[in-house]
């Protein structure tokens, strides 16, 4: 099972004064729209996302498809599959990938503490 790059997305209470701290930890600005209250940064291979508004919970992400770039993979395991072979271990899913379909989709579960874990395929 191939799941792709990983990243901590955060919930955070205000991006304008989350994004200095991290920027003082050597993390720069890689995707996203600060003004739209969301941003990705990287600092070498560590990479967070900061999300104003969006987030209930800090999330584990893993992008399948994608690398630590956002470059697409050649090969990868796609988030249904993904799915079907974590399901099938019995592990329940607060939101599913539609298995009827291809191309993006997401799903999401809890781990045993209630930690979400988000498998966002964008390709």
């Amino acid at each position: 099972m191939k799941l792709g790059a990983f990243s901590l997305s955060l919930a955070v209470k205000d991006i304008e004064a989350s994004l200095p701290f991290y920027e003082k930890l050597g993390f720069k600005p890689f995707g996203g729209d600060v003004a739209n209250k969301w941003v990705i940064l990287k600092n070498g291979e560590h990479i967070i996302g900061l999300f104003q508004g969006m987030l209930d919970k800090n999330t584990l992400t893993f992008n399948p498809g994608w690398d630590q770039d956002a470059q697409q993979l050649g090969e990868f395991t796609d988030v249904r599959e993904i799915q079907r072979q974590l399901k099938a271990q019995g592990v329940a899913f607060t939101a599913e990938a539609d298995e009827t379909t291809t191309g993006p989709a997401y799903a999401i579960l809890l781990d045993p503490d209630g930690n979400p874990v988000f498998l966002d395929q964008h390709v």
